[in-house]
């Protein structure tokens, strides 16, 4: 299985969530293929809104960044998980920032899913998701809801499904990299 951690870790003295990520790398299967992308090493931009890559150059898109070529990671994975510290109670912008660039990942038409209007995907094949998470000292359980809601909707409008929501202040590396294992 071809692994891809989206690593939105903004903070560079926080040393405990690059460590964390780099244990879980150590333990997932050896059969599995786990790259890491530390958006915060990335050039990235948001997202403009001009539409570019549905309608003057479907598929690529205006903004020239290194969001590009981690699509391109993103659709060829089998697994992506998005990583984060919670910060002010949801994920870091960072993580935030790529994610709304999935847009290019989708096409301008309309189907209908769960009675709600959905883009059909650009690509045949996408990924399972999954959401490792970093709690802040004052993160309760209404957090960690709003997060999973929210990536539930983002796996739904990406025809996918988010296999699991863990914190890993309450599971050890090695207990995600089972989790993985059984996907």
């Amino acid at each position: 299985m071809k692994i891809l951690i989206l690593d939105g870790n903004p903070v560079s003295e926080n040393t405990e969530f690059p460590d964390y990520l780099s244990e879980l790398k150590q333990k997932v299967n050896p059969g599995n293929q786990l790259e890491i992308v530390q958006l915060s090493a990335q050039d990235l931009k948001s997202c403009t809104g001009c539409w570019s890559c549905w309608w003057k150059t479907p598929g690529h898109c205006a903004v020239k960044d290194d969001a590009q070529a981690i699509l391109k990671q993103v659709i060829e994975s089998d697994l992506v998980i998005f990583a984060s510290p919670i910060i002010a109670g949801f994920t870091s912008a960072l993580l935030k920032m790529i994610t709304d660039r999935f847009v290019i990942l989708a096409l301008p038409y309309i189907k209908m899913v769960q009675n709600e209007s959905h883009h059909y995907m650009r690509y045949e094949d996408t990924p399972k998701l999954a959401v490792l998470l970093q709690k802040e000292e004052l993160t309760d359980a209404e957090d960690i809801e709003i997060i999973s809601d929210i990536y539930d909707r983002i796996a739904l409008n990406f025809s996918s499904k988010i296999e699991f929501v863990k914190s890993m202040d309450e599971y050890k590396a090695e207990e995600v990299a089972h989790v993985i294992s059984t996907l």
